[in-house]
């Protein structure tokens, strides 16, 4: 039986890369691809895929985030983040959500592959780079140790409507993409607020940026 993944990137060029390096292996298969962090957790609680390698900045909802929800509902399936980010803090988050593996954007399709056989198997799987960058000792302690996450006084939805504010969305539109009213969407980004001590959509924005939630655009 074929090992099957979900794609979730905003850019087709990387998803299309990737699903031709896939689909060449006999072993595995590419079952879907979406753009976006909402899509990746309604389409993995769907298809329940084995693997998904996921990005960390996308719309909707961020890849951190969704790997959490979707190991929430998905709890055997396994992610591997495929991301820019470099930081210690953004490969401790991604594992401290249930990451199975870390790699970053421009590691050669082999090792992607590698990774995926890995984390299939029950294996945690690290690029060089990243394994060197936090250490052993971190690594060691994750279980244990709560990595300092700023978004950790949030909620699940907090941090969803959080994402969706700062991109520009109306509290109709939110509503509509979370299936809540606009009055509770409001109470949301009240309590999100106040919670990170915030008083306005440029202290957000500027939050989320230096939080990986948004890209610098």
């Amino acid at each position: 039986m074929k090992t099957t993944i979900l794609l979730a990137d905003d850019h087709p060029v990387v998803r299309d890369g990737l699903r031709l390096a896939i689909d060449a292996q006999i072993d595995l298969e590419v079952i879907g691809e979406v753009d976006n962090g909402l899509d990746a957790v309604q389409q993995a609680v769907i298809d329940c895929p084995n693997v998904v390698v996921m990005d960390i900045t996308m719309p909707k909802l961020n890849g951190i985030e969704a790997t959490r929800q979707i190991l929430e509902v998905c709890p055997e399936t396994r992610v591997i983040v495929l991301s820019m980010h470099a930081s210690t803090k953004h490969i401790l988050w991604s594992l401290q959500a249930g990451a199975m593996g870390y790699l970053l954007k421009g590691s050669a399709s082999s090792e992607v592959i590698t990774a995926i056989r890995a984390v299939s198997a029950g294996r945690r799987y690290l690029s060089h780079k990243v394994a060197e960058q936090i250490g052993q000792d971190q690594l060691h302690h994750l279980e244990t140790k709560e990595v300092d996450n700023p978004l950790a006084p949030l909620s699940p939805r907090e941090r969803e409507v959080l994402q969706l504010v700062v991109e520009g969305k109306s509290s109709a539109e939110i509503a509509k993409l979370l299936y809540l009213s606009v009055k509770t969407v409001e109470t949301y980004r009240y309590r999100l607020m106040q919670k990170l001590n915030i008083n306005d959509l440029p202290g957000l924005v500027k939050f989320a940026i230096q939080n990986g939630l948004t890209p610098l655009e």
